[in-house]
């Protein structure tokens, strides 16, 4: 009897000992197990999948991460006006009716071009209006059968291959413009800024605007500057050299995180991000994108959304 419940006691223990040990090889697998689900489910969540396709049609620019420097700059407000050591009026040498109209306004003239034929008052013998350079007509003061004089422009031709942009320095700003500075217009035409310097400053003010004129002669060979519009720059102060840089543009923020979008074959994983220095077109990047990486630089707010969507399935 004794014998039997000892030999009960012992199937017990070790029945008790053999279900605790198989607990504890079995635990730390399954909660293994959790953990690596968790952090899947956290990357697939942090990750958007995007085709090359997709990336077009959303307009998405890709760039690289890289070194870059970071400028302090100041705005300033001008308008662009045409070289005026490149400009020529074109009057008539008698008075007399104008016979022929051979250029219009816009139209492209080499220098010796018949402009004109106006017939003289006084001998009553036509002569040639010519252009005295080349350039681009951009006045026109004449008609066919209007009477002209020496007291008028009929033309004026501008060589437009360099134009003026004439900037507004404010009077508290006047100390930190100089001769020489480097300016970056913007001639919101999309394309990439202008560079050009400073090359002459103003010894009078404006008593209108409490300014200042600050003059860069600017090439415009592509015509992207035209005469009579405003235009903005950017006049640079400092510029300092970073490790790696990406476009502002980039910057998103998640569950207060702010984080850029770095892309990996076909997924975008959100990335977190520590910034350093900015200016208005870059910011450089402390922690988080090495040189070298491919990230959304532009409508980077797309990849976002998808990301709220749960697009890491997408499939186009």
């Amino acid at each position: 009897m004794i014998q039997g419940l000892i030999r009960y006691l012992v199937f017990v223990l070790v029945a008790a000992a053999l279900v605790y040990g198989g607990y504890r090889m079995l635990t730390p697998a399954t909660t293994k197990t959790t953990e690596t689900e968790k952090a899947e489910k956290e990357e697939q969540q942090a990750s958007v999948v995007l085709s090359d396709a997709k990336i077009a049609a959303a307009g998405i620019e890709l760039a690289k991460a890289s070194p870059g420097v970071l400028h302090d700059t100041l705005l300033l407000n001008g308008m662009v006006q045409p070289n005026q050591e490149s400009l020529v009026q074109i009057t008539p040498r008698f008075p007399g009716i104008v016979r022929d109209v051979r250029k219009r306004i816009g139209d492209r003239v080499q220098k010796g071009d018949v402009l004109a034929i106006v017939e003289s008052n006084q001998s009553l013998t036509p002569y040639e209006l010519k252009a005295a350079l080349a350039g681009t007509v951009i006045d026109r003061q004449t008609t066919l059968g209007e009477y002209v004089s020496e007291q008028k422009p009929a033309f004026v031709i501008a060589d437009l291959s360099t134009v003026w942009v004439d900037f507004s320095v404010y009077r508290r700003d006047l100390t930190r413009v100089n001769i020489g500075d480097q300016v970056l217009i913007d001639p919101a035409d999309g394309g990439p800024a202008i560079e050009a310097k400073i090359s002459y400053l103003s010894p009078v003010g404006s008593s209108d605007t409490q300014s200042a004129l600050a003059r860069a002669v600017v090439p415009n060979s592509e015509q992207r500057l035209r005469p009579g519009l405003f235009i903005t720059g950017r006049l640079i102060l400092s510029a300092k050299q970073v490790a790696v840089a990406v476009k502002s543009s980039a910057l998103q923020t998640i569950e207060n995180r702010t984080v850029v979008f770095v892309r990996d074959g076909e997924k975008f994983e959100a990335r977190d991000v520590e910034i350093g220095e900015r200016d208005p077109d870059f910011v450089e990047i402390t922690f988080g994108v090495l040189e070298g990486d491919v990230y959304a630089a532009k409508n980077s707010f797309i990849v976002k959304a998808e990301l709220a969507k749960g697009g890491a399935g997408d499939n186009d």
